[in-house]
């Protein structure tokens, strides 16, 4: 369920996020610029306010007083420029933006001045945004940083460090967006002359604070957000505020505040005519009834956002009202409907580059399907969420990697500088003893006995130093290995022990138990079923609070020699080394029945938690040849699906592998239902259930067993 949280001066729009704020129609003023209200640069700040609303006339306003300014201060012209690109982007006509720009860059450029040409590559910036041209948007704002960081002009300076800040929230890097962010907020509280800059600024630092769920600090900062507003005595200032506020009070758990600030910023803006921004509060009132599961009120709010996209061509506004249509109409049981605006939606999503919301979007499209019935379609949705989470995850874990090297190499210059520091000092020192030497023979045994404690305390004092490193390099490994919410191992470290681990030798004879029965290792995928609907309804403190007992019940259920795995998100991986193969499924239902035994006592709601889960012993060998544990690990995530797609809280086990020589290993990795339906593959079926209930006999799952006879079953 998608929803746009209305940001600053011009949104960048990103769904089922804080929509992040670019600090563009409030052009600073210029050093020197500020002049009487009859001034021309003070009528083009006038509109330069009447432009976030209604675009339109600000651009025919701005046409108007072009020719007055061919012989006006270059601050006047600059600024004219500045206003003209805005007012065409907001307005859709981006080509114009961009013209604008251009001739602003190039302006700056032949006057020398570095402060004029940031503002022209900021407004670039802005038009190659609305262009969902991401990565050179950033690159602009970035070279703008360069060009203005000697300039004195701290509304500027506040304006490019927003910006750029945003620029890396949105590339995922929010420990530098924080720090960006919270310096534009103290340079925009020097700005005297211009308070919409703090309004700015601090609008910023809420959503940003949202996005990283500090729900406390986002508060504080909207507090003083809105004092500030009410400062402005400005209508369209304090829709934005409010759509701020919505953001912060959907995210923490409070719906009816979250839709009385929508209303009343949807209130403000149809009085004041500002399209753009109606367009993007009737999407987040339909995400808001979406998650009250009024269908009908929720397309509704959708369709009036489609028609409001059209007069103003802001397509990525467009994108996310029809993901919300599409979900609506699917909730009515109208599914052709209901796909086809889901794909349109997704397709700008993907034309954005932006894989985290596109992530989100396909797991509810894939829930939206399986309510449907539509199991095929919800199995795809998954794979390709699946797809996407597999690749961010290399991302950040490429980005981890960077960072700690980074600060390695950071530590490693500063203790080379430390010990240049120390040789220089013991050099001095023996040059002190050489001249005393020479001049005074007679205390020669005073001063060796001086060097030799100097040389002494050096030495403790390094020796001290690499006490400390070596502490600090346990605590780095130990950081790189564990996740710190559940203290279980993390996937990095999965990895790395999978890849050092011998793969297993096929002319060795099986290892057996006293009863005859082999020994095997065994891998289990968990996924928390309807975890998105906890986050939703009891927040995501609550979401953390069913991970740790989850990971506890694992501790309880495996053993200390077990490892057990925070495989990403709410998915949780475990390796037993040497189990029975016929204990396989029983582990698989203490599992189950284990985690879906215990309830979440979260303030006043006790919450319920269920598991789906995919596993198989390992080594799998089709044709006497030993999988590698990658491909293992792809087929326990596809028989997790396939316990998702047939109703949850149950789990689907990879027993091995039927008439092999009539099939290929890739024809079953790319549909593992179908190569069970046609023989080729031994799936297990442990359903979930009451803690006293006994497990199901063998007997009860043939070879090839019937979907709907399956789901039958579930149902019992």
């Amino acid at each position: 369920m998608a929803g746009f949280r209305n940001g600053w001066w011009l949104v960048r729009a990103k769904p089922r996020a804080v929509a992040v704020a670019v600090a563009l129609a409030l052009s600073p003023l210029l050093a020197g610029a500020q002049a009487d209200p009859s001034s021309l640069y003070a009528r083009i700040i006038e509109v330069r306010e009447q432009s976030r609303f209604v675009p339109d006339q600000a651009l025919t306003a701005l046409i108007k007083l072009q020719s007055e300014a061919a012989g006006a201060p270059p601050a006047t012209q600059a600024e004219l420029l500045n206003q003209l690109s805005v007012a065409n982007m907001r307005a859709g006509k981006n080509d114009a933006a961009m013209a604008a720009a251009d001739r602003l860059i190039a302006y700056g450029k032949s006057l020398h001045d570095d402060s004029i040409a940031a503002k022209g590559l900021m407004a670039k910036s802005y038009v190659l945004f609305d262009r969902a041209d991401v990565d050179a948007s950033h690159q602009m704002a970035f070279d703008a940083e360069k060009l203005a960081a000697t300039s004195t002009n701290l509304a500027l300076r506040s304006q490019i460090e927003v910006t750029v800040g945003q620029a890396y929230a949105e590339m995922g890097n929010f420990p530098a967006a924080l720090v960006k962010l919270q310096n534009g907020v103290d340079t925009a509280r020097q700005v005297t002359d211009d308070p919409v800059m703090l309004f700015g600024a601090l609008n910023a630092l809420v959503n940003l604070y949202t996005q990283l769920k500090e729900y406390d600090k986002a508060s504080a900062a909207l507090d003083e957000l809105l004092t500030e507003t009410e400062k402005l005595h400005s209508p369209g200032r304090m829709a934005i505020a409010k759509n701020t506020e919505y953001g912060l009070a959907i995210d923490s758990g409070q719906p009816k505040r979250a839709l009385r600030a929508l209303l009343q910023s949807l209130d403000l803006e149809r009085k004041l005519g500002a399209e753009r921004m109606i367009g993007m509060t009737l999407v987040n009132l339909s995400d808001s009834y979406l998650k009250e599961h009024d269908y009908p009120r929720a397309a509704q709010y959708a369709n009036e956002s489609l028609r409001s996209t059209q007069l103003t061509n802001d397509k990525s506004v467009e994108a996310t009202a029809r993901v919300n249509l599409g979900q609506a109409y699917l909730g009515m049981g109208r599914i052709a409907e209901g796909k086809k605006q889901y794909e349109a939606g997704m397709a700008r999503y993907e034309q954005e580059n932006n894989k985290p919301d596109l992530q989100a979007a396909l797991r509810e499209y894939g829930e939206a399907l399986e309510r449907v019935g539509d199991l095929a379609g919800a199995v795809s949705a998954y794979h390709r969420e699946r797809a996407i989470s597999n690749e961010l995850f290399e991302k950040r874990r490429q980005q981890s990697v960077l960072e700690l090297q980074e600060k390695y190499e950071a530590e490693k210059k500063q203790r080379q500088i430390q010990l240049l520091s120390r040789e220089n000092q013991v050099k001095g020192t023996e040059i002190d003893n050489r001249r005393l030497q020479q001049r005074v023979w007679w205390l020669l045994a005073l001063v060796f006995a001086l060097a030799s404690m100097v040389v002494g305390l050096l030495y403790r004092k390094v020796r001290h130093a690499n006490a400390q490193l070596e502490v600090k390099n346990l605590e780095l490994k130990a950081q790189s290995t564990l996740d710190p919410l559940t203290s279980l191992y993390n996937r990095r470290h999965f990895q790395d022990f999978m890849r050092g681990m011998m793969p297993p030798d096929p002319t060795l004879p099986e290892k057996r138990t006293v009863h005859g029965d082999d020994i095997v290792g065994a891998l289990f995928l968990l996924d928390v079923d309807h975890f998105k609907h906890i986050n939703d309804r009891y927040g995501h403190a609550a979401g953390d609070a069913v991970l740790k007992m989850i990971a506890e019940n694992l501790r309880v259920a495996l053993r200390e020699t077990d490892m057990i795995v925070r495989w990403g998100g709410e998915e949780f991986l475990a390796f037993l080394p040497a189990i029975p193969r016929h204990g396989v499924d029983e582990i698989a239902r203490r599992i189950l029945v284990g985690i879906s035994s215990q309830a979440i006592r979260y303030q006043e709601h006790e919450i319920s938690v269920n598991v789906s889960v995919g596993f198989a012993p390992f080594p799998l060998v089709p044709a006497d040849v030993p999988l590698p544990w990658e491909r293992a690990v792809n087929l326990v995530d596809m028989a997790l699906y396939l316990a998702k797609a047939h109703g949850r809280n149950r789990a689907y086990g990879v027993r091995g592998f039927e008439n092999f020589e009539q099939t290929s290993m890739e024809a079953i990795e790319q549909d593992l239902e179908s190569a069970w339906r046609a023989g080729y593959v031994d799936l297990s079926v442990v359903l979930g259930g009451d803690p006293e209930t006994p497990p199901p006999s063998p007997s009860e799952h043939s070879n090839v067993v019937p979907l709907k006879h399956a789901a039958h079953k579930a149902g019992h």
